[in-house]
């Protein structure tokens, strides 16, 4: 972390102590002078003229300056106005962006003046949202991977106080959000961790480590077992790696009446080096976060458990490397699956929907109300979306709905695809029931028509292709230096309204 933060809610006021910041945020366009003037005037402060005059221009959405007079020490003031360009995103992102940029201040204490929750009334479906974003922004901003820093140095204290109208609900906000984080840095870890020290067996061990002290039931298959059970086709991406697979898997049940019982699926390829169809060097460098599927999965129980969520989940991450050697498994191959259908390998980097097939089958035993996975499937779908929308893939307009609605509200957008049977066909074996790798138009689809053979076709299913936002990208403040644990923010929000 960049600071170790305490965020409150209560009368303190920061902005009269030492070594403060102020953020004020004006929301009005048409009292802007005024509501400018009165401001000042409030807190004693005198502003170059020039600097005045440009944050009253349309062009100028922000200005910070030092309080040379009195306190606080630092004020930076933010124009938000509920037009047309505003979205839900705008004080997530600038208060992550503010938190980075204190990194080599001397503040020590911000304080944040939340504006009324009328002005943006119609953006926000519940007011306790709303402030939310506000929290999320500091904590997102403040997430920092620096483990394999050797000059690192001890984290400087930094007290947050909001306030705001309505304080009952702030602070009703912020325990919750501070769980939903910690959630979203236990994902950014694990997707950020280095291949070489995240195993699927270490995977396996944190997993257990963090969740069951939430009071989740964590246990996984080894090799034994996954060979006992048939599941071929993780043992066979497996096979070139002197690091075992597992089949990690994970069982949230709340106290009291149980709403739903969610499967969730999650990639965990800890490393991927594409095997014989091997990638080039640069194609390889990110492949640490080919787990990022499986970041969001565990992500997404941890956040439930700590914010007991009256959902039970069930949850499955198949973890394997998929590395080179003589026993590595090779283009032309044939699976036997533990479903029983069959699988011709046309190219072996297309291992995660493999990996998924057998975890999928297992999942759709369990006879969930549903199942969702999540994994950084194909290249194809950023080509598609870019690299900050992930591809939904389902039959089921309620998930589709809902799942969509859950991304804009939190900025972690979805975009239905087509999902038309016509696709299975590019998917044909001469010598399988299947092969897993389909043309190359639309290879983002058949990698998902894939992965929903293996699903009860009674059970409504849903594939979240995240191989764009999951890794780190320069769209916003919160994402560019580090992989982002994309999907635990959505997905908590989604089963929260389930």
């Amino acid at each position: 972390m960049l600071f170790d933060i305490n965020i409150t809610s209560s009368k303190a006021n920061f902005a009269k102590k030492n070594n403060s910041l102020l953020v004020k945020f004006f929301t009005d366009e048409k009292k802007l002078k005024s509501d400018y003037s009165e401001f000042l005037k409030e807190h004693s402060i005198t502003i170059n003229t020039g600097l005045l005059k440009s944050f009253l221009t349309k062009d100028k959405k922000e200005i910070s300056f030092a309080n040379t007079v009195g306190k606080p020490d630092l004020i930076i003031l933010k124009k938000v106005f509920a037009d047309d360009k505003f979205d839900v995103d705008i004080f997530r992102d600038f208060l992550s962006k503010t938190i980075i940029g204190l990194k080599d201040k001397e503040i020590d204490k911000v304080e944040i003046q939340i504006p009324d929750f009328v002005a943006f009334k119609k953006y926000f479906s519940e007011e306790e949202y709303f402030y939310q974003t506000f929290v999320e922004g500091i904590l997102l901003g403040n997430y920092n991977f620096d483990k394999y820093k050797t000059d690192k140095k001890k984290l400087n204290n930094l007290e947050v106080n909001f306030s705001a109208n309505n304080s009952a609900k702030l602070k009703s906000v912020i325990g919750t959000t501070e769980n939903l984080l910690n959630a979203v840095y236990l994902a950014r870890d694990l997707s950020n961790e280095p291949a070489i020290s995240l195993t699927p067996a270490e995977l396996v061990k944190v997993t257990k480590s963090k969740l069951s002290k939430a009071g989740v039931s964590v246990s996984s298959f080894n090799k034994a077992e996954l060979k006992k059970r048939k599941m071929n086709a993780i043992l066979a991406v497996a096979e070139g790696s002197p690091n075992p697979p597992f089949l990690l898997k994970m069982h949230y049940k709340p106290t009291g009446k149980v709403t739903k019982r969610i499967a969730l699926v999650g990639k965990g390829v800890t490393y991927d080096s594409g095997g014989y169809s091997i990638k080039p060097t640069e194609g390889m460098i990110e492949m640490n976060a080919d787990m990022s599927g499986a970041a969001t999965v565990i992500g997404t129980v941890y956040a439930a458990a700590l914010n007991k969520l009256p959902v039970e989940i069930i949850a499955y991450v198949p973890a394997v490397e998929n590395m080179i050697s003589g026993s590595a498994y090779k283009p032309g191959d044939i699976i036997s699956t533990a479903s029983g259908k069959t699988i011709e390998v046309k190219n072996t980097d297309a291992e995660g929907r493999l990996v998924l097939a057998d975890a999928l089958e297992f999942a759709s035993k369990q006879k969930p109300d549903e199942i969702i996975d999540f994994a950084t499937l194909t290249g194809a779908i950023v080509v598609a979306l870019g690299e900050f929308t992930s591809g939904l893939f389902t039959k089921n307009d309620k998930i589709a709905e809902s799942l969509s609605v859950s991304g804009n509200k939190t900025f972690e957008r979805v975009w239905r695809m087509p999902f038309w049977d016509e696709f299975k066909k590019g998917l044909d074996s001469d010598i399988a029931d299947i092969n897993n790798l389909g043309p190359r138009w639309g290879g983002a689809i058949t990698a998902a028509k894939f992965l929903e053979q293996f699903v009860d076709d009674k059970i409504p299913y849903a594939h979240v292709d995240i191989a764009g936002p999951a890794l780190k990208h320069k769209f916003k403040s919160y994402t560019e230096k580090f992989n982002t644990g994309y999907g635990v923010r959505l997905m908590f929000d989604y089963l929260k309204n389930r």
